[in-house]
């Protein structure tokens, strides 16, 4: 009986060991979930490093675009702001991460540069079960820029045949500056008939045509096909016409800022005290009246424009502070066609920017500010006076003016 028993319990084990088909389920439940744990953490690293490159691409568009806003002229803090409100345009969450921007400028003195730091924390899913330690995407990009080329002379248009134009027997001479167009016409840029005009570069979206009067100082020939800059003072705020109505004086006196319903007509000798005055009507200086004024800004409201005669004397500076720094005069944005008309004595000086953005400029004046430093940005921009201006006016509130978006990113 003994013997038949071991018998049996014999052959039952030779079979269990030899039957391999236990063995490889046996094998396969053990093994199953270290496959499926691998394959989870595969795919979770696999998601880290696209949170990676998503964190890099946030990085790179807003150190790109911070940089082009610095090289416009723009505060630090626009700048920053500008670079925070990309990256989180571009899949940054503020409340997941970090971000930190530097400002540079060249060695050289010949530009800047701005830099842009994220993290940003990635969420964990199998590996949770392994550890706690927070995993971040860090990523950092550094944008540089040249502003070796800088306007003075700014026509915004976009499509105008001669939007920059140059005619008659002017004479214009910048130092340090350029002549940019944003339009795209054959002829954006035109320098005709006996006109002269000696720049640094001649800049357009379009194309330029000059007679031999255009003297390039800095490029070997004009640049065409540029792309279009950013109007400078596209972000400061317009003038609201507030409080009562007030009268200037036709002849002579001394004025104060405020609002002026119906306008200004100078015919005799009128001082303007510092601040803003804001214009629901035109402002007309008659000939051989004498208009003054320091740290002073004129915002021509609505369809008001500003009409200056030949024999008029005008010694008028801009605000070197604040929200109107740099700005001269001012037209309304949301006001197009109508023409600006700047003229006067050699004795004249405007020191600041003749802004408006969506209404022409003719500028006929022998006349600019102290130290050459007056800027004309226009929709279009007609010259026909003698004068000689320059660009670097940053000692009197104004920004300077890119005139080609050089700017490089690395990482």
């Amino acid at each position: 009986m003994v013997k038949v028993w071991r018998h049996f319990l014999g052959r039952a084990t030779g079979r269990f060991v030899r039957d391999r088909r236990g063995n490889v389920a046996l094998v396969f439940a053990l093994s199953l979930p270290i496959v499926i744990g691998g394959a989870g953490l595969g795919i979770e690293t696999s998601l880290w490093y696209a949170a990676r490159l998503k964190t890099q691409a946030a990085a790179d568009v807003a150190a790109y675009s911070a940089a082009m806003e610095r090289r416009s002229g723009s505060s630090d803090t626009v700048v920053e702001q500008v670079a925070a409100q990309v990256a989180s345009e571009n899949g940054y969450t503020p409340a997941r991460g970090t971000i930190v921007v530097v400002q540079g400028s060249q060695a050289n003195g010949g530009g800047g540069s701005v830099e842009v730091d994220l993290t940003s924390q990635v969420d964990r899913y199998f590996s949770a079960y392994f550890s706690n330690d927070p995993i971040v995407a860090k990523a950092r990009a550094v944008a540089t820029f040249s502003d070796a080329s800088n306007a003075c002379i700014l026509a915004l248009d976009r499509s105008a045949a001669k939007a920059a134009n140059f005619s008659g027997s002017s004479n214009l001479q910048l130092t340090g500056c350029s002549v940019m167009t944003n339009s795209s016409a054959s002829n954006a840029l035109n320098v005709q008939g006996a006109a002269l005009l000696r720049t640094d570069c001649a800049i357009a979206v379009g194309g330029v045509t000059a007679t031999a009067g255009m003297t390039l100082t800095k490029c070997a020939s004009a640049t065409t096909k540029a792309p279009p800059v950013a109007d400078p003072y596209r972000l400061v705020p317009q003038p609201v016409p507030t409080g009562s109505c007030k009268s200037a004086p036709n002849n002579n006196g001394t004025i104060q800022p405020g609002r002026y319903c119906s306008g200004m007509t100078i015919k005799g000798t009128v001082t303007l005290q510092p601040g803003v005055y804001v214009l629901e009507g035109d402002l007309s200086i008659n000939a051989n009246a004498s208009l003054s004024g320091s740290g002073v800004t004129i915002f021509l409201a609505g369809a008001s424009r500003v009409s200056i005669n030949g024999s008029a004397t005008v010694t008028l500076s801009a605000p070197t502070s604040g929200d109107y720094s740099g700005i001269l005069f001012f037209g309304d944005r949301n006001s197009t066609n109508g023409t600006n008309k700047f003229n006067g004595t050699a004795g004249s000086k405007m020191t600041g920017a003749i802004y408006f953005a969506s209404q022409a400029v003719e500028y006929a004046g022998n006349f600019s500010g102290l130290n050459g430093c007056t800027q004309v940005i226009g929709d279009t921009v007609e010259w026909t006076g003698n004068t000689a201006m320059a660009v670097d006016c940053s000692a009197y509130g104004m920004k300077k003016i890119p005139a080609l978006n050089a700017v490089r990113l690395s990482t």
